[in-house]
């Protein structure tokens, strides 16, 4: 049985003409911003604090997109007697986007949690040489992580959480009871 010659051709114009009718779906970008999903993967942030130059996170990069520099700083003893000590101190910390996969080796190897998703997507630049992002600019997406989900209502609490509760309180009780107490210039008059 050989096709009716034409219905391929009534078929392409009845779909144009169900489209036609129905509303676009097509969101304006620049005008209307997208909602993203909470965790989504965008940049990645800096938490320069946290960061002890350890080299990881560019050790197990496998585009070997991230470059760090650092230098030691001695640090005096801290008591009379003691050793003086050295740390490293970060220089540079950059990531160049136009080599990244956006993999997340690089946070999940972190162990000091210096580095975070940022939702943040308007990057772009017009020169390729412009992608490679430093430190400040890293750091300016880390405000822009989201928080993590809430823990689970029922859960138990952490051991760290209620130890460090312990030492509040006890460290406000005794705060409390010295207000209370008088001063030895009040109990000598």
């Amino acid at each position: 049985m050989s096709p009716i010659p034409g219905s391929g051709l009534a078929k392409g114009l009845a779909v144009t003409l169900r489209t036609m009718t129905k509303k676009t779906v097509t969101a304006q970008y620049p005008e209307h911003q997208p909602e993203l999903p909470p965790r989504t993967r965008g940049v990645i942030g800096l938490f320069e604090e946290n960061c002890t130059v350890c080299m990881l996170c560019a050790r197990e990069c496998p585009d070997w997109c991230i470059y760090i520099d650092s230098h030691k700083e001695t640090l005096p003893a801290a008591a009379p007697g003691g050793r003086e000590r050295s740390r490293n101190v970060l220089d540079r910390f950059a990531i160049d986007f136009a080599l990244c996969m956006y993999c997340g080796i690089c946070i999940e190897v972190c162990p000091f949690d210096a580095l975070f998703w940022s939702p943040e997507f308007e990057y772009a630049e017009t020169d390729i040489l412009e992608l490679t992002h430093e430190r400040d600019k890293l750091r300016e997406w880390m405000w822009t992580v989201p928080a993590p989900p809430a823990l689970d209502p029922g859960a138990e609490e952490p051991k760290e959480l209620g130890a460090a509760r312990k030492t509040a309180d006890k460290l406000a009780a005794a705060a409390a009871s010295a207000a209370e107490r008088p001063t030895e210039r009040e109990a000598g008059e």
